[in-house]
């Protein structure tokens, strides 16, 4: 036993070593292959900044060469012309131009005119002027103190007809309004001077600091050589990368030298990533084989011991199964009991809102008996006196009586009867009307008005008749209750339909609802608890009932008082059903 954990710590350790030389292996071919490319990426980003340095440049030098050929120019250098024309002109080019200052300087160096009256008035000492002077373009860049800004300033020489040069045409353009548009991008790119003072750069942070003169120390860095590139470890803040790859791209036509900071940081992590690939492949492959060769030595042990889990197991799962079976014929009884309960508490609230109506209904009821009976007695009396007109009146009155009371017994018993049919389609106005003749005698005992604009037309909707008159019931019921006491109580029952919905607003003029997210929750109720008040379960009951429609019903406090309960339900179209 010893003698094999022996031989497996050697060959696992002989393993990893060769892994973690293979992995620097790659790590290190990786990281050349990356700054290779990393160098060409930053060489190409460094040549682009600087074409699109040059090309603004070059627009501000072919403004000034361009200006210098101004008819009005000459004429107010040789004093023909006065100075005041020609400084309206420069002051619209400036504009137009986005320069700082366009200045017509005579060949003495004083200036003649310009495009603002801060500039300098003296360019005779300036080594661009005496350039333009010797009928060359002159250029120059520094920091204007008329301006406060960095300049680049281009001198064209204005020429005499017959030759010689009569002054020049100053540009001067403002580098800060061209690197506008590049600062921040990526890679850090500067331009530096022959005194190594960087002038323009897309990070401001680095501008006018020179890398040779006391006093205006560049950021630190430290030079180092890597994979025949020079790599900067810079330590300057969060907007320059710590370790950069350094190009430079000498620009003789400006006068500067583009230099860029590439990071490094991207070649490293993909070197990184590479060597963590290499050496995840290596690990899975030994692990593998090390898998393979434990296996097939533990095959041997496991399959003794197999045979005997095998028989344990068997009766484990024939046991589980008995469990299981006996699991699933309790959960079946149980899902069976829970139907008959919902059932059973369906069937209970509607009992329960006809108990609370019996009184009323009684009164219906024994109010048309009454008068049957009045109305029989008196045509009884009308026969005998041979009155036979007034007879047939009063039997007519008793056969409406009896007709209202089989209608009212009629929605009584539907309302009562246990509802067991799938959906059909139901008549919207016959099921509102059935309720409110039901509730006809609790609105009459409270003094609410009940205010039902009945649609011109048939509007039918798929649930279950009886168990929709139910939670029609259950919402008009509770508005009367909630109205008790009021001072002019009343509700109204519409109807809207919504391209293929139905609702049904129930609005009341009472209290409001309290919590109106907890008006649906079972044994939820605002009404005290006795033997003629409700259990809180109404709302509840009917939730589920609509929810069973594939409906929904909400309620919610109407803005001018009272509380308003909303039922929606599926519009049927009665013309493409048949």
């Amino acid at each position: 036993m010893l003698t094999n954990l022996r031989q497996r710590f050697f060959a696992v350790s002989g393993f990893v070593a060769l892994v973690a030389l293979l992995t620097g292996g790659v790590w290190f071919y990786a990281e050349r292959s990356a700054l290779d490319g990393l160098a060409q990426r930053g060489q190409s980003d460094l040549a682009l900044a600087a074409d699109r340095l040059t090309s603004e440049l070059q627009r501000y030098r072919e403004l000034a060469v361009l200006t210098a050929d101004h008819p009005y120019v000459a004429p107010v250098l040789r004093g023909d012309m006065p100075a005041s024309a020609l400084a309206d002109v420069l002051q619209e080019i400036a504009d137009k131009s986005g320069s700082l200052d366009v200045v017509a300087v005579g060949k003495d160096g004083v200036r003649k005119a310009g495009a603002h009256e801060n500039g300098p008035m003296v360019y005779g000492e300036s080594l661009y002027f005496r350039r333009a002077m010797d009928g060359a373009l002159g250029l120059d860049h520094f920091r204007s103190e008329a301006f406060g800004r960095r300049a680049y300033v281009f001198a064209a020489p204005v020429f005499s007809d017959e030759g010689p040069v009569l002054g020049a045409i100053i540009v001067t353009a403002d580098i800060e309004e061209v690197e506008a548009s590049w600062r921040g991008d990526r890679p850090t790119v500067f331009f530096t001077d022959d005194a190594g003072v960087v002038f323009v750069s897309n990070r401001s942070e680095l501008v006018l600091l020179s890398r040779r003169e006391e006093g205006r120390n560049f950021v630190p860095y430290v030079e180092r050589e890597r994979w025949g590139h020079r790599l900067w470890v810079l330590d300057a803040g969060r907007y320059l990368p710590s370790a950069a790859l350094h190009l430079e791209l000498d620009l003789p036509v400006i006068g500067l030298t583009g230099e860029a900071l590439v990071d490094v940081e991207p070649a490293r992590q993909l070197a990184a990533l590479q060597a963590a690939v290499a050496a995840a492949v290596c690990f899975a492959f030994g692990a593998l084989l090390f898998l393979a060769t434990e296996r097939r030595r533990a095959l041997g042990e496991a399959n003794v011991r197999l045979e005997a889990r095998v028989a344990e197991r068997t009766e484990a799962l024939e046991r589980l199964n008995r469990d299981l079976r006996r699991e699933v014929a309790d959960r079946t009884a149980a899902e069976a009991q829970l139907k008959k309960a919902q059932h059973d508490l369906v069937q209970a609230g509607k009992l329960s809102a006809l108990g609370q109506m019996s009184a009323g209904i009684s009164h219906e009821l024994n109010q048309p008996l009454m008068a049957i009976r009045s109305f029989a007695e008196n045509a009884e009396k009308f026969l005998e006196r041979g009155n036979a007109d007034a007879a047939i009146s009063n039997l007519g009155r008793i056969g409406e009586l009896a007709r209202r009371m089989g209608r009212i017994i009629r929605n009584l018993r539907a309302f009562a009867r246990q509802e067991n049919e799938a959906l059909s389609d139901v008549n919207l106005q016959d099921v509102i009307q059935a309720v409110l003749e039901m509730t006809e005698a609790k609105a009459g005992a409270a003094g609410v008005v009940i205010a039902w604009d009945a649609p011109k037309t048939p509007i039918y909707v798929r649930a279950g008749e009886v168990r929709l008159q139910q939670v029609i019931l259950n919402l008009v019921s509770n508005a009367i209750d909630a109205m008790v006491g009021q001072a002019h109580p009343s509700m109204e029952i519409s109807v809207a339909q919504a391209e293929a919905r139905v609702q049904v607003s129930v609005r009341d003029r009472g209290p409001g609802i309290a919590e109106p997210e907890k008006i649906f929750d079972p044994f939820y109720t605002t009404k005290e608890v006795s033997d003629s008040e409700g259990m809180g379960l109404g709302l509840s009951i009917s939730y589920g009932l609509v929810q069973s429609f594939g409906g929904a019903i909400r309620g919610r406090n109407h803005p001018d008082g009272g509380a308003v309960f909303t039922v929606e339900l599926d519009l049927v179209d009665r013309s493409e059903a048949a």
